[in-house]
């Protein structure tokens, strides 16, 4: 019961907020002005029940807020806490379980890459925070493929120690972390490209802004031609002061 009561009153405390309940009280009140000035005359509770619900009726309906998702500057920030997360999941790893030597370069290459693709001051984090597609990418891998891996290798090499004989996890795990290391530079390189062309068109944009007047300067300046005097340019007035 107390439980009902609650959400009748938050019904209550809703619509009081509502556009509807205000919208109908807007237009009460100019009920209650006509009345004041004697335009209603002695219908004036109908008047201003039936201007309530007009106001009431022709109001915009409520719609749900819409949803505040991180934008795409935040996302790269939480990837940077992400990726130290993983480095500490490895650097656990490799405590406890040996991992192959060379391997575990490949590993230490990949978040060497991955942190050089986050790094605010190269320009990276910017890139990544206006490309959607790389920056799922490069989230897939530091928050899936790379722990999924290692964690996979960690269980199937126990199961191989008891079954010798089995074939050894750790080239699959090499060749995992091998491919990994080829998306994340395919990403590198999709990113540098991207820039790359962001200055070309930078550099075309200053060149159409200029165009082919422009490019001398003004009178007199840099790549203008010669001056042309009255007398040349067949001026009658000139001509005649000059006899």
């Amino acid at each position: 019961m107390a439980t009902s009561d609650r959400g009748a009153g938050r019904t209550v405390v809703r619509y009081l907020e509502s556009r509807k309940n205000l919208a109908g009280c807007g237009l009460g009140l100019l009920g209650l002005g006509l009345y004041a000035v004697g335009v209603a005359g002695a219908y004036w509770p109908v008047v201003i029940a039936g201007l309530y619900g007009a106001g009431a009726l022709l109001a915009p309906p409520e719609r749900p807020h819409s949803p505040q998702f991180p934008a795409p500057g935040e996302q790269v920030d939480a990837l940077r806490t992400d990726l130290a997360t993983l480095r500490t999941y490895l650097a656990g790893v490799r405590d406890r379980d040996r991992l192959p030597e060379e391997t575990d370069r490949e590993l230490a290459d990949l978040l060497d890459l991955l942190t050089a693709l986050l790094d605010p001051e190269r320009g990276g984090a910017e890139a990544l925070a206006s490309d959607g597609e790389a920056l799922h990418r490069l989230t897939r891998i530091i928050r899936q493929d790379t722990p999924d891996s290692v964690d996979a290798y960690l269980r199937t090499r126990w199961w191989s120690r008891l079954a010798p004989g089995s074939p050894s996890p750790d080239e699959e795990l090499r060749r995992q972390v091998g491919l990994l290391v080829e998306e994340a530079a395919g990403l590198a390189a999709t990113l540098r490209d991207a820039e790359s062309w962001r200055q070309r068109a930078l550099t075309q944009y200053y060149e159409d802004r200029a165009g082919p007047g422009d490019l001398g300067g003004g009178p007199g300046g840099p790549g203008a031609g010669p001056q042309v005097g009255p007398e040349a340019a067949g001026d009658p007035g000139a001509a005649g002061g000059a006899g």
